[in-house]
């Protein structure tokens, strides 16, 4: 019997599980390798930091996706691939063979280039150690009697969102010793979003007490310490880090067509510029039209994965997507507020969070949330 292979629980994987459990693939074993038995939705998470959402409202059942639709799940991460014998090295220690293989992991935290920062700072991927480390950090910062300085480093729409979730979180629990900053190396959070938006923002965070290091490039971390190019240090006593997405390191050394990056090159079909038998989405993918790293495009991917993985079973044609040149960004502001930007428009108020709510909620509908 032929051997699918889904390695990694991403978004996109989600809706090939969903897909096999109301279709079978005849003649196909289809096994599902992912480090985690559940995926935290990233788009709710915030909302669960602000303390708007419990933590299985925002997971989706991988283990109970896998088992409706007849796929064996191996508990542990995929660290390497052997492409000329057509097998996945596991952490495990154990290996896969695959007649057809599907990427979805997700990126790495970026933290290779800045010294310090894997000692000194936790980390907001992955998510589950985040949330692992989350009660342990609350805990350290309550038993502190003085003021306790919480540093986000990293001004894109993961570390805006945790600066405004945390601080509402603050201001509903009484956390009143605790003082958060922002850091970013544009003058401007939100890089990339309209400019109003990003403006909207910057007043926000004022707005809420939150201070913004903007315009300063961080140069390494020491242990309560941020230095900055120029000599300027700041203080704190955690720091969270929000800074963007790396590549894994295993898809360019197994021999995966890769971008600069490391990221997975693929074609306008999802499969391997290099291995027509090897299919990419998500985080982990670079495509052939460049796009932000965004959960918005591994959603968007999943249908078309669902059907290209099924088409090459089954010796049918594939079809071709091409990422939508415009998406929805919706920014969460920590007390049931959110903006909302489309291209060069942008929006804001609860009318925008109740918006974004529904759309979260009905994407966790679709696929059943963790109990």
């Amino acid at each position: 019997m032929k051997r699918l292979v889904l390695l990694g629980g991403g978004h996109a994987h989600v809706k090939v599980l969903a897909d096999l459990a109301e279709r079978p693939l005849a003649g196909w074993q289809v096994h599902l390798v992912s480090p985690y038995r559940r995926q935290i939705y990233s788009g709710m998470l915030p909302g669960w930091v602000a303390g708007h959402y419990p933590i299985a409202a925002c997971a989706i059942a991988l283990d109970a996706l896998a088992l409706r639709a007849g796929v064996v799940l191996h508990e542990t991460a995929g660290i390497g691939l052997d492409l000329p014998r057509q097998r996945v090295h596991c952490a495990d220690g154990s290996a896969l063979d695959f007649d057809l293989l599907s990427i979805d992991t997700g990126p790495v935290p970026a933290l290779q280039a800045l010294p310090g920062i894997g000692e000194h700072a936790l980390p907001l991927r992955p998510i589950e150690a985040f949330i692992a480390a989350w009660p342990q950090w609350v805990e350290r910062m309550l038993g502190r009697c003085r003021r306790f300085d919480l540093v986000i480093l990293g001004a894109g729409a993961a570390g805006v969102e945790l600066a405004f979730a945390v601080q509402h979180r603050a201001s509903v629990d009484g956390w009143s010793h605790l003082f958060v900053t922002l850091v970013g190396a544009d003058d401007l959070p939100l890089a990339g979003a309209p400019s109003a938006m990003r403006k909207q923002t910057a007043r926000l965070l004022a707005q809420r007490r939150i201070a913004w290091a903007g315009g300063r490039r961080v140069v390494r971390l020491n242990a309560g310490t941020m230095h900055f190019e120029g000599g300027a240090t700041l203080a704190f006593d955690t720091c969270l880090a929000a800074t963007g997405a790396a590549a894994p390191v295993w898809p360019a050394q197994g021999g995966l067509a890769t971008d600069e990056q490391g990221f997975i090159r693929v074609g306008a079909t999802l499969q391997s510029l290099s291995h027509p038998r090897v299919l990419a989405a998500g985080d982990v993918a670079a495509y052939a039209e460049e796009r932000p790293k965004s959960g918005v495009f591994a959603v968007r991917a999943g249908p078309v994965l669902a059907h290209n993985l099924r088409a090459l079973c089954e010796t049918r044609p594939l079809v071709s997507w091409t990422p939508q040149a415009r998406a929805l960004y919706l920014i969460s502001t920590g007390d049931r507020h959110a903006l909302a930007s489309w291209g060069r428009w942008s929006w804001r108020g609860r009318w925008v969070w109740r918006w974004k709510d529904r759309i979260d909620r009905r994407f966790m509908r679709r696929f059943g949330t963790a109990a």
